[in-house]
C-alpha cells in the first residue's frame, strides 16, 4: 500500500534559520508553497517547517524529530564538510541497520536541537 514518503514536516522556532542550516549545511534546496509556507527539498522528498502550533492538527513539539538521510556523498566527505562548517559532530560514524541494510552514521543536531542520522550505505 505504502510505496514512499513524499515529505514530513518539522516543528522549529525560527524558520528562516532553520531555512538557512538545511541549505547551507545539508545543501538542501528551500522552495516556497502554499500562503508563503517553508519547505526544504532534496531528490524526491521535502521537509516542510512549520512554527510551534502553526498547524494545529500535528502535535510535535520543537526539537522532537529524529530525522535519518541518506547522503550520497562517503562518511569521511560528509565529516569534512560538516567540519568545515563547524558543525558538531554528536556520534560517529558508527554502524546502524537502516531501512535496506547497514548503514555508516553521523549525527548531528540542526537549530531546534532535532536529531539528524547522515548515513550511506556505499562505506564498508
Amino acid at each position: 500500500m505504502i510505496s514512499h514518503f513524499d515529505h514530513i514536516v518539522i516543528t522549529v522556532t525560527d524558520i528562516e534559520r532553520s531555512v538557512n542550516f538545511y541549505e547551507s549545511i545539508l545543501l538542501m534546496t528551500p522552495i516556497t508553497f502554499s500562503n508563503g509556507r517553508r519547505a526544504m527539498k532534496f531528490g524526491n522528498q521535502k521537509i516542510n517547517l512549520q512554527l510551534l502550533g502553526q498547524e494545529t492538527r500535528n502535535k510535535a513539539g520543537v526539537g522532537s524529530a529524529d530525522i535519518c538521510l541518506i547522503s550520497n556523498w562517503t562518511t569521511a566527505k560528509v565529516i569534512a564538510h560538516l567540519q568545515d562548517k563547524n558543525i558538531r559532530i554528536l556520534e560517529g560514524p558508527v554502524e546502524k541497520s537502516g531501512a535496506n541494510g547497514i548503514i555508516i552514521s553521523v549525527y548531528i543536531n540542526d537549530p531546534d536541537l532535532n536529531l539528524i542520522e547522515i548515513s550511506n550505505y556505499k562505506d564498508s
